[in-house]
Parts: structure tokens; sequence; C-alpha cells
């Protein structure tokens, strides 16, 4: 009988014991997903007005250059005019 009451107490303690390496892996991984939830959150909200101000900047880049284009294909036809029998 003595012997029995050992290894009941012996399963009971390797029972604790797992149920506890479970809860703590659950309690990880759950920590896990909520750190990288928020770190994504944050990131995103860093990244954003950056990127904002880059497409601004890149916006006006286009409009300057559009600009010059347009400036220079101007210049060009008014210095050489196109023959109107060449058609259009």
């Amino acid at each position: 009988m003595v012997h029995t009451a050992s290894v009941l107490l012996d399963r009971m303690v390797t029972v604790m014991v797992l149920i506890f390496l479970v809860g703590a892996l659950l309690g990880v991984l759950v920590g896990g997903m909520v750190c990288v939830r928020y770190l994504r959150q944050e990131v995103t909200a860093n990244i954003g007005p950056s990127i904002r101000q880059m497409r601004s900047q890149l916006d006006n880049l286009e409009t300057a250059v559009n600009l010059a284009l347009v400036t220079q294909y101007a210049e060009l036809s008014r210095r050489f005019p196109r023959d109107p029998s060449e058609g259009p």
C-alpha cells in the first residue's frame, strides 16, 4: 500500500509539472502575440508620417520634372515650328 501511495504521489507531481509547463508555454505564446501586435502597430504608426512626407517630396519632384519637360518642349516648338505639309 505504501508503494501504491508513492506511485500515486509521483504521478500527481508529474501531472502538476506538466500542467505548469503547458500553462507557461501558453503564457509565453499569448505574451508573444500581444508583443508582436503592439510592435506592428507602433512600427506602422512611426512609418506612416515618413511615407507621407516622402510621397509629398516625390510629387514635388515629379511636378518639377514635368514642368521642365513642358518648358523644353515649348522652347523647341518655338524654335523649330512643324512643317504644315508634313501633317499632324
